[in-house]
């Protein structure tokens, strides 16, 4: 797929900046926003319409009469505007009242009909959309959204990263995963990607550190929600930040290039190399360890997994990432990864599938 930039985002400007409120709530309230944005380094304006809530009785956004509000933002501020759609009612709507920007919202990425219905109404249709991830961990379902998109004639896409739901108690709203954008760049390499710090974290203390990751991470831009009033927004209050907050928040980022590469550079990248090849030689013996493994238990009649074995490895190696200063849990995932696939080895052996 071979990706249009996004002309409206400006004239080169990095980070990208798309801010406003989680909702538009009243005509006042947007202006109000709006207005105290004007000056402080944002691209875009922002503001839900139709609010996709998890349980009925939430405030569920005011509608198309809300499109107004948004038209009147474009043409007395001469702000860009964008709005989320969810179905092709939405953006027609959208279009009509000159919506400038559209962004697809994680419940919908995770719905290829609704993305299909969404994409059969931009053909023949020029106008950029982003594209957050779905609220599931599935790489594949998020560049499958792109692709329904992109096949529909539409070209300047852009994605958004706003986390994955977990279950339970956890210090964000939405787990960053970071390796899964990661991923999703590696697959789509010219892709835009806009941050989306404020649905990450899930309370305003934590966008600005988010935000600085992201740009580490080369992001191209931001998305945060803001609001004149964020105490008493109906939708997100706690996530949301002011105008004034946002601006301290942009005036802090800490910017690094991706360029600059030396031969310093080069000679460690050099030294990664060989340690990674290293690496995988180990691990291939190691899975020829396990094969010889698997053909013991399958004489012998033991079960694959053994978790006393399991858990006497992962508890050593705790300790040595921890000396090491290394994160416990990232290890961990290594090693879960490792494990399944030895099962997966032996497995083959104990079945006698193709040995």
């Amino acid at each position: 797929m071979d990706f249009e930039k996004i002309d409206i985002f400006g004239n080169g400007q990095h980070p990208i900046v798309i801010a406003g409120p989680c909702s538009a709530e009243s005509e006042e309230q947007v202006m109000a926003v709006a207005s105290e944005l004007v000056g402080k380094g944002v691209t875009l304006f922002r503001a839900g319409v139709w609010k996709p809530r998890t349980r009925p009785g939430c405030f569920e956004g005011v509608g198309q009469e809300a499109l107004q509000w948004l038209a009147r933002v474009r043409k007395e501020l001469a702000m860009p505007v964008s709005t989320e759609v969810a179905t092709a009612v939405h953006v027609e709507q959208a279009l009509a009242a000159g919506v400038d920007l559209l962004w697809i919202g994680a419940r919908t990425t995770a719905n290829p009909f609704a993305v299909q219905e969404i994409a059969d109404s931009l053909r023949g249709v020029d106008v950029p959309v982003l594209v957050k991830n779905p609220v599931n961990p599935d790489v594949d379902l998020w560049v499958g959204a792109f692709e329904r998109l992109y096949n529909a004639g539409v070209k300047r896409l852009g994605a958004i990263h706003r986390g994955f739901s977990a279950y339970g108690e956890k210090f964000y709203r939405n787990a960053p995963q970071w390796q899964l954008p990661i991923e999703f760049r590696r697959r789509l390499g010219g892709i835009p990607m806009i941050c989306d710090p404020s649905h990450i974290g899930g309370k305003r203390e934590l966008v600005l550190s988010l935000s600085q990751q992201a740009m580490d991470l080369n992001y191209d831009g931001l998305m945060i929600e803001t609001h004149c009033n964020p105490v008493c927004a109906l939708s997100d209050a706690r996530q949301q930040v002011t105008p004034d907050e946002l601006a301290i928040i942009l005036s802090r980022l800490v910017h690094r290039s991706a360029d600059g590469v030396n031969a310093d550079f080069h000679s460690y990248r050099n030294r990664l190399d060989e340690i990674d090849d290293r690496l995988m030689e180990l691990l291939v013996k190691r899975m020829g360890i396990s094969r010889e493994i698997g053909a013991v238990k399958r004489e012998k009649g033991l079960t694959v997994f053994q978790p006393f074995r399991y858990n006497e490895t992962i508890e050593r190696y705790t300790k040595i990432c921890t000396d090491g200063k290394l994160d416990v849990e990232a290890v961990k995932s290594v090693f879960e990864a490792i494990h399944m696939e030895s099962i997966r080895q032996q497995l083959r052996i104990v079945n006698d599938e193709n040995q």
